[in-house]
């Protein structure tokens, strides 16, 4: 039974780090409400992220975040920002959600597994809101912002509540993902 624990809260800890890479504090703000109301529990390190005040912290933070990314300048440059914060609190939420594991193999797996679905996850974000910049002088990132933002919200509650689905909706990301760059990878390459 330990064994599934371990598998549910590493579930838990992906799904929560992709949704890191589309909306770096909502996620934080959806786990902090879930150790302050009992849902889950917090690696004992991590417990300060349960409280009232980290609550309220996350929220302002959420909510800045979220608006921000409505203000044509400020969205691009969000992202540049978001990218390394993305990537260390896709770590953090992992190493925050994994309990009964040693601290080596916590921390392996939290900068192996939930930051790099975060810094992927953002970075293919990051990609497509200056593909769309570009392309539509930024009249589409609203919205690619509000797109970004409920798949982040779905990822999110679903870790807590449902971590087996989150991890499935990881996996069907990254494969979208490498499906689309195979296809870009195809259209530039020349006709032998």
């Amino acid at each position: 039974m330990e064994n599934l624990e371990i598998l549910i809260s590493l579930f838990l800890g992906i799904g929560l780090a992709a949704a890191v890479g589309f909306r770096v504090f909502l996620p934080l703000l959806v786990l902090s409400l879930a150790g302050y109301c009992e849902v889950i529990t917090l690696n004992e390190s991590w417990q300060w992220l349960g409280s009232l005040t980290a609550v309220i912290t996350m929220g302002v933070a959420t909510a800045v975040e979220i608006f921000g990314y409505y203000i044509p300048w400020l969205d691009n440059l969000l992202d540049t920002i978001a990218l390394p914060l993305a990537t260390l609190a896709g770590t953090l939420v992992l190493v925050a959600t994994i309990t009964d594991l040693s601290p080596v193999v916590t921390w392996s797996l939290a900068i192996i597994a939930g930051g790099g679905t975060a810094a992927a996850i953002k970075g293919n974000a990051s990609a497509a809101r200056l593909t769309s910049t570009a392309t539509t002088a930024g009249t589409a990132n609203p919205i690619l912002a509000t797109v970004e933002t409920a798949i982040a919200t779905v990822l999110a509650f679903a870790s807590i509540f449902i971590p087996i689905l989150a991890f499935i909706l990881v996996v069907l990301l990254f494969f979208l993902i490498f499906r689309f760059y195979k296809k870009l990878r195809k259209k530039r390459l020349p006709p032998a």
